[in-house]
């Protein structure tokens, strides 16, 4: 396994848990410390500065690093902090927020896909901080046994209604205040319409559902026709 030295690495002066990886070619690259010291998911470089691992955190790869690239206005995942991931995948994003939330905090990963979830499992092998569950996210009330009250709830999911699978998730398991990261796909939703007209409309899905939005970034160029929503869940 080969661990790439760096000139320098940084803290993100905006999000916490995140950092600056600067390489000899003076590139600057986003990074998070790696959980799973040695270990790859999705193989991204590895990076060692003052004996600390870190992984790169590649924005065409992972939704949630192209809006902290685009400026997106907080980031609410930390260390300790409950997640719920809907539309974990094969673990590349999840397994940047299990860096972010470290030991002391969890991430439920919801997937639908038997053979996808086959990889995430892999991931949770080294990552004992991730809970994977192969179940539909338009069915919240199947893992309501397993999954507690969270902090954040994050859904990159590829259905039509994805407001709407947020709002009934958010009921079952978000706290008052807690916060939302939603990738809005406008392909998965409508061809027919313009993407900006499909943001409004899952945008007023999300405030009739008791949230309030805070921010939000088109994810162009690392996501074509993709937006992340940020909002702040205040119940009904």
């Amino acid at each position: 396994m080969v661990v790439i030295e760096v000139v320098s690495v940084k803290p993100h002066e905006k999000y916490g848990g995140v950092y600056l990886v600067e390489l000899e070619d003076g590139s600057i690259k986003l990074a998070t410390k790696n959980l799973a010291p040695g270990k790859r998911v999705y193989g991204e470089r590895l990076y060692m500065y003052e004996g600390v691992e870190y992984r790169e955190w590649n924005p065409y790869r992972s939704k949630l690093a192209g809006a902290l690239l685009k400026g997106i206005e907080g980031l609410f995942i930390s260390s300790g902090v409950k997640v719920l991931y809907l539309g974990a995948g094969s673990g590349t994003t999840p397994s940047h927020v299990s860096d972010l939330v470290g030991e002391k905090g969890v991430v439920y990963a919801v997937e639908f896909a038997p053979r996808v979830i086959r990889d995430l499992l892999r991931v949770c092998e080294d990552r004992k901080n991730i809970v994977p569950l192969l179940s539909d996210a338009r069915f919240p009330q199947k893992y309501s046994h397993i999954v507690s009250l969270v902090d954040v709830l994050y859904a990159d999911i590829a259905q039509p209604e994805q407001a709407a699978i947020v709002n009934m998730n958010a009921k079952y398991f978000l706290r008052e205040n807690g916060y939302l990261y939603l990738a809005i796909k406008s392909r998965s939703i409508d061809v027919t319409k313009e993407p900006d007209e499909i943001y409004k409309r899952e945008i007023d899905t999300l405030v009739r559902g008791g949230f309030e939005v805070v921010d939000v970034v088109h994810l162009d160029p690392f996501d074509k026709d993709h937006a992340m929503v940020l909002a702040r869940y205040k119940k009904s």
